[in-house]
C-alpha cells in the first residue's frame, strides 16, 4: 500500500486527506536513486495539521525533527484490502454519476421543442444560438407523415368544436373560442402565450339603426353596417358607380357627370369596401351605398357587414400598438374615410335603380339601366358607436433545434360578424389541426425542425386585421429580423374548382404546388371519389384586405395566401350572417372537410419545407424583373413628359442612377445565387448568414423615408403610397397632362428616394460592406 500511495503522488506537492476521520498531510516527498543501481528509496513524513502547527512553534523541537529519519507511518487499521475497496467504491460512484449525467443530457436533447416564455422571448432577441445536430429525417418521410396524420374525420370534429353562432371581436363568444384554441395548443404540448390589446372597434347604433331614405321614403331596417364610417347625415343625388373602381368612375367623368356631392351607389366585389369609399371621396362624393353584387345566390334581404378603414390595425393608434395604459396623444389614421358609408340589401338597391333617371349605364358594366339624375335624392344617416374593447391573440410555438430564434408564422382569424364558417371556422380548424399534426411528428416520430413554427389565432380580423397588425406594431423590431415568412389560413376554402395563390418572393410556393398537386386534381383515395380539377393563377398580387398584406408591406415579412375557390366566382356569403356551415357545404358539394385536408397539407408543406431545409427557398432574383419593368415604364414616361411639358422636367433629369441601382440589385442577387451554389450547406453558420441576407430583402424594400404612422404600407414594390414605384409612374401620367395635383419638384424628391431605397437593398443583399456594388 505504501508503494501504491507513493505512485499516486507527484513529486514536490503537498496533499491533504483524512484517514479515520483525522486530518493528515503528506508534507515531504523525496525520490532518490543510489549510484549502484539499487532500487529507488522513498522517504515521506505523514503528520497531522495540528502536529505541524505545534511543531512549528518550538525552535528546539524543529531541530530535533530535522535530525530524525523520514519514514512512512501506516495508519492504524488500514490494510491493502481496505485501500483497494475504497478505490473501487470511488470508481463505482464516479461511473454511476457519469451515467446519470449522460442520460439526463440525452433526455433533454430528445425532448419535444416546447418553449417556456423566457426561452422563446430570449431566442427572438439574442444574437446567436447554439447549433444543435442537423435534423435526420428525410423530406419524403416528412411529407408522408404530414399526409398520413391529417384526415377528413378530424376536420369534421374540429369544425364542430370551433363553430359558433356569435363570436364577434371582443365579445364573450370570441373569448370562449380563444380559450378553446389555447386549450388545444396546451394539450399538444406546445408552449402558449397571449397578446392583449385595447382597441377601438365599432358597434351598430345602441338604439335604433342607421337609416337610408330615397325620395323621402325609408328603405327599411338596416342591421348591417360599415365600421369606421364617418358618422352623421349626408344628402345628395344618387349616382350608380358599378364596382366603385377608379376606371368605373372615370367612365362617369367621360360622360361629363360630376361626382361632387353625389351619393354613390356601388356593388360589392373587385376591390375592398375601403377602396370604394376612398375613390368616391377623392372625387368629392358625399356618401357611398354598397349592396351585394351576386343577386343570384344571395337573398334579397341579406345584410352586409364590413369596414372602410383604408389600412389595417386600430385606426386610432396608427403605426404603434394599442397596449393598455400607453400614453399616446389622440391621433387618427390617414386611412379613415372623410365621408359616410353604409351597406344596403339587394332589394333596397333594386328599389333605387328601378326609379332613377339620367344617362344609361356604360356598356360592359353588366348593369342595365340608368345612372341617376340630379332629382333622385337620397339621405344617408350613420350613427355607429365607437367603443374600446379588449382583444386577445393566442399563440403556440414548436421550437426549432438549430435556429430556434428564426420562425415561420401560420395564422388565422378567430372572429366573425356572424357564424363566419368560411371566414373563420375553417381557417381556425386548419390552424389547430396543423399544430396537432406537427407536434405529434416532433414528439412521436423524431422530426426535428431546424427553425421554429409559431401558430397564431388572431382577433378582430373582420375590422381590418386589427389583432395581427397590433402584434406586428408591438414587436416590429424583433419580428422583421426573426420571422422569415407568414402563411395566411383565412378563407382557404370558399369553392372547389381552382386554387388561386398570392405570394411575394416565395419561390417555394410554386414548387409545393407542383409537388403536392400533381396531377392537377383532387382525388379522395379512401372513397375513390373525384373531387375537382385544379388550375393555378400564380403571383396574383396581395390585396389591401388580405390579412397577409400588412406582414409584407408594413413589416417586410415574406407572406403568402391561397384559397380553394370556384373559378370566376367569389363566395357571396363572406361578410354576411349567411356564412354558415350549410352554405359552404352547398358551395363545395359537401367536400369542405376533404378540401380542408388538402389545404392543411399544402400549407403544412410550405411551413415544413421552410423549417426543414438548410436554406430558405425565397427567390431574391424575382424582384429584378419587377424593378426593371417599373424602370422601363418610368424611363419612357419621363422622356414623354420632357418632350410634352419641358418646363416641368428638365433634360438633365435622367434615369441613369435608377438603372444603376437596379443593376446593383441584380448583381447582388446573382452573386448570392452563385454563392449558394458553391457553398457547403453543412456549415450551419454559413447557412445562417445566407438566410439572414435573404430575409433582409423584403425589410430593405420598406422605404425608410416615410412615416409608418402616415404611410404604414412602406414597401416600394407591393405597398401603397407616394413612395412606391407605381406611384412614381402614376405621377408622371399626371405631369404629362399637367394635372393640378401634379408637382414636378415632389416627383424628383420621390424619384431620388426610391432610387436610394433600391440601392440600399442591394448593399444589404451583397453582405459585407466591402462587397457592396454602389455605382451612384
Amino acid at each position: 500500500s505504501d508503494q501504491i500511495l507513493t505512485a499516486l503522488l507527484p513529486s514536490s506537492i503537498s496533499v491533504s486527506t483524512q484517514f479515520n476521520g483525522e486530518p493528515r498531510s503528506y508534507t515531504r516527498f523525496n525520490l532518490t536513486q543510489n549510484m549502484e543501481g539499487e532500487n529507488s528509496q522513498v522517504e515521506m513524513k505523514l503528520s497531522s495539521d495540528m502536529d505541524e502547527e505545534v511543531g512549528g512553534n518550538g525552535v528546539g523541537e524543529d531541530h530535533n525533527h530535522a535530525k530524525e529519519p523520514y519514514v512512512v507511518h501506516r495508519p492504524a487499521g488500514r490494510t491493502p484490502k481496505s485501500v483497494c475497496f475504497m478505490v473501487a467504491t470511488i470508481l463505482l460512484i464516479f461511473i454511476i454519476s457519469y451515467l446519470i449525467g449522460y442520460l439526463s443530457h440525452r433526455k433533454k436533447e430528445l425532448a419535444p421543442p416546447s418553449c417556456s416564455r423566457s426561452t422563446f422571448e430570449e431566442s427572438i432577441t439574442q444574437s446567436s444560438v447554439k447549433m444543435e445536430a442537423d435534423p435526420l429525417m428525410d423530406w419524403n418521410d416528412v411529407k408522408r407523415l404530414l399526409d398520413e396524420k391529417m384526415s377528413a374525420s378530424s376536420f369534421e370534429s374540429a369544425f364542430s368544436e370551433f363553430a359558433s353562432e356569435s363570436h364577434q371581436a371582443g365579445s364573450a363568444g370570441d373569448t370562449v373560442l380563444a380559450k378553446q384554441v389555447m386549450g388545444r395548443f396546451k394539450e399538444y404540448g406546445m408552449y402558449t402565450w397571449t397578446d392583449e390589446h385595447y382597441v377601438k372597434l365599432v358597434d351598430p347604433p345602441a338604439s335604433g339603426s342607421n337609416k337610408v331614405t330615397f325620395k323621402g321614403s325609408d328603405l327599411g331596417t338596416l342591421r348591417g353596417y360599415l365600421a369606421y364610417s364617418k358618422t352623421g347625415t349626408a344628402k345628395g343625388a344618387v349616382l350608380h358607380g358599378n364596382y366603385g373602381q377608379m376606371d368605373d368612375l372615370r367612365k362617369l367623368q367621360d360622360k361629363n357627370i360630376a361626382l361632387d356631392g353625389r351619393v354613390l351607389l356601388v356593388r360589392s366585389g373587385k376591390i375592398s369596401f375601403a377602396e370604394k369609399v376612398a375613390n368616391a371621396a377623392k372625387l368629392n362624393a358625399s356618401a357611398v351605398l354598397i349592396y351585394p353584387a351576386d343577386d343570384r345566390r344571395i337573398g334579397g334581404s341579406t345584410q352586409l357587414f364590413g369596414h372602410v378603414h383604408l389600412g389595417s390595425g386600430d385606426p386610432y393608434t396608427p403605426g404603434f400598438p394599442s397596449f393598455n395604459h400607453t400614453q399616446f396623444p389622440p391621433v387618427q389614421s390617414s386611412g379613415l374615410p372623410s365621408i359616410l358609408a353604409q351597406t344596403i340589401t339587394v332589394n333596397m338597391a333594386t328599389t333605387i335603380m328601378r326609379e332613377i333617371e339620367g344617362k344609361s349605364t356604360p356598356t360592359g358594366w353588366g348593369v342595365v339601366g340608368k345612372l341617376g339624375d340630379n332629382d333622385d335624392m337620397v339621405t344617408v344617416e350613420v350613427n355607429n358607436v365607437l367603443a374600446e374593447k379588449l382583444i386577445v391573440n393566442v399563440f403556440g410555438v414548436i421550437k426549432g433545434f438549430v435556429d430556434p430564434d428564426r420562425f415561420v408564422v401560420m395564422g388565422a382569424q378567430r372572429d366573425a360578424w356572424g357564424p363566419g364558417f368560411a371566414s373563420s371556422t375553417v381557417g381556425t380548424s386548419v390552424l389547430v389541426e396543423l399544430a396537432r399534426t406537427i407536434s405529434d411528428m416532433v414528439k412521436n416520430d423524431g422530426f426535428k425542425p431546424r427553425r421554429s413554427i409559431v401558430f397564431a389565432s388572431w382577433s378582430a380580423g373582420e375590422y381590418g386585421s386589427v389583432g395581427a397588425t397590433e402584434w406586428l406594431e408591438g414587436y416590429l423590431s424583433s419580428l422583421n429580423m426573426k420571422a422569415f415568412s407568414y402563411i395566411n389560413l383565412d378563407g382557404v376554402v370558399t369553392g372547389m374548382y381552382s386554387v388561386f395563390d398570392f405570394c411575394t418572393q416565395n419561390a417555394l410556393f410554386g414548387f409545393v404546388i407542383r409537388e403536392h398537386f400533381s396531377p392537377p386534381y383532387l382525388y379522395d383515395l379512401s372513397s375513390h371519389v373525384f373531387l375537382c380539377y385544379l388550375c393555378f393563377n400564380s403571383m396574383e398580387p396581395l390585396r389591401l384586405n388580405d390579412p397577409a398584406y400588412p406582414f409584407i408591406t408594413f413589416s417586410g415579412i415574406p407572406s403568402v395566401s391561397f384559397r380553394f375557390t370556384t373559378e370566376g366566382e367569389e363566395y357571396p356569403f363572406l361578410g354576411t350572417l349567411d356564412d354558415t356551415r350549410d352554405k359552404l357545404y352547398g358551395a363545395t358539394s359537401n367536400q369542405v372537410a376533404k378540401l380542408a385536408v388538402s389545404a392543411g397539407q399544402f400549407a403544412g408543406k410550405i411551413a415544413l419545407r421552410l423549417v426543414h431545409d438548410h436554406l430558405l427557398r425565397l427567390d431574391v432574383e424575382k424582384y429584378t424583373r419587377q424593378i426593371r419593368t417599373h424602370v422601363f415604364a418610368i424611363n419612357s414616361k419621363i422622356k414623354t413628359v420632357q418632350s410634352m411639358q419641358p418646363q416641368l422636367l428638365p433634360k438633365s433629369l435622367s434615369v441613369q442612377w435608377l438603372m444603376s441601382a437596379t443593376g446593383s440589385y441584380s448583381r447582388a442577387a446573382s452573386s448570392l445565387a452563385t454563392e449558394i451554389d458553391n457553398s457547403n450547406l453543412e456549415d450551419a453558420e454559413l447557412c445562417r448568414n445566407i438566410n439572414d441576407r435573404i430575409m433582409s430583402v423584403e425589410r430593405d424594400f420598406l422605404s425608410p423615408y416615410v412615416s409608418p404612422r402616415e404611410t404604414p404600407f412602406r414597401h416600394i414594390l407591393v405597398g401603397s403610397g407616394s413612395h412606391t414605384l407605381k406611384a412614381l409612374s402614376d405621377h408622371l401620367d399626371a405631369l404629362q397632362i399637367d394635372h393640378s395635383g401634379a408637382n414636378a419638384d415632389l416627383f424628383r424628391i420621390q424619384f431620388a428616394l426610391a432610387t436610394w431605397t433600391i440601392q440600399g437593398c442591394a448593399n444589404s443583399l451583397a453582405g459585407e460592406v466591402w462587397s457592396t456594388d454602389n455605382m451612384i
